[in-house]
């Protein structure tokens, strides 16, 4: 029988945060059998770990491969996943450095002791950012339902990518990003189109701090309640549009509108392109 876990990243409260399924031995697994698991749990994301690939590196015993399913199908990285799966591990194999291979590139992960918890900070592939075509913009506001003048033009729509693509959408108040009720097919349809994972619907709040919400109905879910992959992205787009700094620490609020909040911290580091995530966690039941 497989031992299925509950933990929840970005925060330390078992009710906040993003719940995600851990699987720390899915040796015996295939891909129908995990996406099965997935499907079942519910979860937006379910982790699933396999001894390290050849030549991957790493401290011996703290370096796996691991994939990701939503409850519809396999996503390439998933961030919430990756501090749940870490914290998961922290407290059977101690702090300290891991290395994950996913399906996006390596992906080391730090986890310290914070509290009377752990927090878990990943290191993200290297980013890069794409425009969006004015018909598709326009399809994908039209799915949400948004007017073009809710948008925040100090926030242009962009595609981010630091392991999975997500589409970046700034709201130009608070009351239009909490205000979320969208055509899940239409929505689903496009992003299926692009690739998309995620929409990442931003509201700034102050200078390095930041509201998110992400529709993810290519996962079968309405709402993630907090999306590290879509966090990096989004603080290598932050760089790339010149919000921030090179370097900078933004903090992402996710999850308030759902009755799950949690928090992201997202860093970034002049002379390194990548983005690190991290956060909180903690087991479920």
């Amino acid at each position: 029988m497989t031992d299925v876990l509950s933990y929840t990243a970005f925060s330390a409260d078992p009710d906040g945060g993003n719940p995600a399924g851990v699987v720390l031995d899915a040796s015996g697994l295939d891909e129908a059998a995990m996406l099965g698991i997935a499907a079942e749990l519910g979860y937006s994301e379910t982790a699933f770990l396999t001894a390290p690939p050849e030549g991957l590196g790493g401290e011996a015993g703290r370096a796996f491969a691991v994939r990701y399913f939503s409850p519809k199908a396999e996503v390439p990285f998933c961030g919430h996943a990756t501090v749940a799966t870490a914290v998961a591990l922290g407290e059977r194999i101690g702090p300290g450095e891991l290395l994950f291979s996913t399906q996006a590139g390596p992906v080391p992960v730090s986890v310290v002791a914070e509290g009377d918890g752990l927090r878990a900070t990943l290191t993200s592939v290297e980013p890069h950012i794409d425009d969006i075509g004015a018909a598709d913009l326009a399809e994908a506001l039209a799915a949400l339902d948004w007017p073009a003048a809710d948008l925040d033009p100090e926030i242009p729509p962009r595609i981010a990518y630091a392991g999975a693509r997500h589409l970046v959408l700034g709201a130009a108040t608070r009351a239009r990003l909490a205000d979320l009720a969208y055509d899940f097919t239409r929505l689903e349809e496009l992003m299926r189109r692009l690739d998309l994972i995620t929409v990442q619907l931003v509201y700034r709040a102050g200078p390095d701090v930041f509201h998110v919400r992400d529709p993810f109905p290519v996962g079968g879910v309405v709402e993630d309640p907090a999306t590290g992959a879509a966090a990096a992205a989004f603080g290598a787009y932050a760089r790339e549009l010149g919000l921030v700094g090179a370097d900078a620490v933004l903090t992402l609020h996710q999850g308030e509108d759902m009755g799950r909040p949690g928090v992201l911290t997202v860093e970034l580091r002049a002379g390194d392109p990548r983005v690190r995530v991290g956060g909180a966690g903690a087991r479920i039941g």
